[in-house]
């Protein structure tokens, strides 16, 4: 069983977690996710099994959508509802205010990401020292805001929409959206409503895919590995051609496309790998894919 699993994250449970449950659901050891969610967040969790675990770096650099509110006057250590308040300041700002202040941040920014992330400085991970009440100078990382919408107001509360690229911290956000206003702010809810080309309106509860488990109809709801890569160029190889591919070797095509990368299926339009051009007209392989790895 190769391909992808849509999964809509309930909230209380961790990226890891959605992957123990199907590891259990289907017996299958080989999951992984693309795109951690915190465990307070819902929404698009990709989860890759088998072979197509090979592809989840295909995902997991796409650009996200979310649904975030936002509670001002209030901050917390998490940057988020899961964390202790550490201070609560008066709201008197208005929504002419808030937009002001959300301008600010669409485009390309530098976000400093929290203390209690996975993201590692020195070897060491930040949510470990955070536990250790230490709190360490963290180097801003480009990101892109591509859009940032209020979707709707009730003071304290702000929803927003957001579409950003991979590695953006929307806790960081909130954060720093509350900062800018002067008055806190932190994250109260979250769903990711869609990750690169999957869609929540797409996505499955653990619960239906459990019961497609136990009917033994789970592969209904698959999708092929080759859906990692909808965004490359298809070439058709001969059999020569796959035969060299599957050994790493360069291949020659006649007509190749314009692309920094392609994906090269057999004639029955099974994929055979990911491929790089070397020179004009001359492609190796990036990544063979075998669907029994």
């Amino acid at each position: 069983m190769n391909g992808f699993l849509i999964v809509d994250k309930p909230a209380g449970m961790t990226s890891h977690d959605v992957v123990n449950a199907v590891r259990r659901m289907t017996g299958i050891r080989r999951v992984g996710h693309a795109g951690t969610l915190d465990p307070m967040a819902t929404g698009v969790l990709v989860l890759a099994l088998g072979a197509a675990t090979r592809l989840m770096q295909f995902i997991d650099g796409s650009d996200k959508t979310y649904r975030a509110t936002l509670r001002l006057g209030e901050t917390t250590t998490t940057y988020d509802a899961d964390g202790d308040i550490v201070e609560r300041r008066p709201v008197t700002v208005s929504q002419t205010d808030i937009e002001a202040g959300l301008a600010r941040f669409r485009g390309d920014i530098a976000q400093i990401p929290p203390m209690y992330s996975a993201v590692k400085v020195k070897g060491q991970k930040l949510y470990k020292l955070a536990r250790q009440g230490k709190e360490i100078e963290r180097a801003p990382r480009p990101v892109t805001i591509y859009r940032l919408d209020v979707l709707d107001w009730a003071l304290p509360d702000v929803t927003i929409e957001v579409v950003c690229s991979a590695g953006t911290y929307v806790r960081s956000l909130a954060h720093d959206l509350g900062q800018t206003l002067g008055c806190g702010a932190h994250l109260i809810a979250l769903t990711r409503t869609a990750a690169g080309e999957f869609r929540v309106e797409d996505s499955h509860t653990l619960e239906a895919l459990e019961a497609l488990a136990h009917a033994g109809r789970l592969a209904e709801v698959l999708l092929p590995p080759e859906t990692a890569l909808t965004a490359l160029p298809v070439i058709v190889l001969t059999p020569e051609q796959e035969q060299a591919t599957r050994f790493g070797q360069t291949v020659t095509l006649d007509t190749a496309p314009d692309a920094e990368m392609v994906q090269a299926r057999d004639a029955a339009g099974q994929l055979v790998a990911v491929m790089l051009p070397v020179e004009p007209g001359i492609w190796r392989p990036k990544l063979v894919f075998q669907s029994a790895d």
